[in-house]
């Protein structure tokens, strides 16, 4: 779950479903809906407005830390012999 902090959607909450590594992007589950015009597929069909999601920029969300509720930063902590995530608010673990 994610907050996305600047745009249009400002303040706006939603699941993530898919990333763009190399765009540096995600789509965001509603958020960030464009309008895209389809063509008819076959002769007697008409043409159509879609409503899609966009992909959004990553430096325009924040993770959603599910202990405390808040849209927080991410840290790493070394638990043992493998690395966690953490809130830098509550800092408890993010899974």
């Amino acid at each position: 779950m994610v907050v996305v902090v600047a745009g249009k959607d400002r303040g706006r909450k939603g699941k993530v479903t898919k990333l763009f590594p190399k765009e540096q992007a995600l789509l965001v589950e509603g958020l960030n809906m464009r309008k895209k015009h389809m063509k008819p597929k076959r002769s007697g069909e008409k043409g159509q407005v879609v409503a899609r999601e966009a992909p959004i920029t990553l430096a325009n969300v924040k993770l959603l830390c599910p202990k405390c509720g808040k849209s927080t930063r991410v840290g790493l902590k070394q638990m043992g012999t493998k690395k966690v995530r953490m809130c830098k608010k509550c800092d408890q673990e993010i899974a």
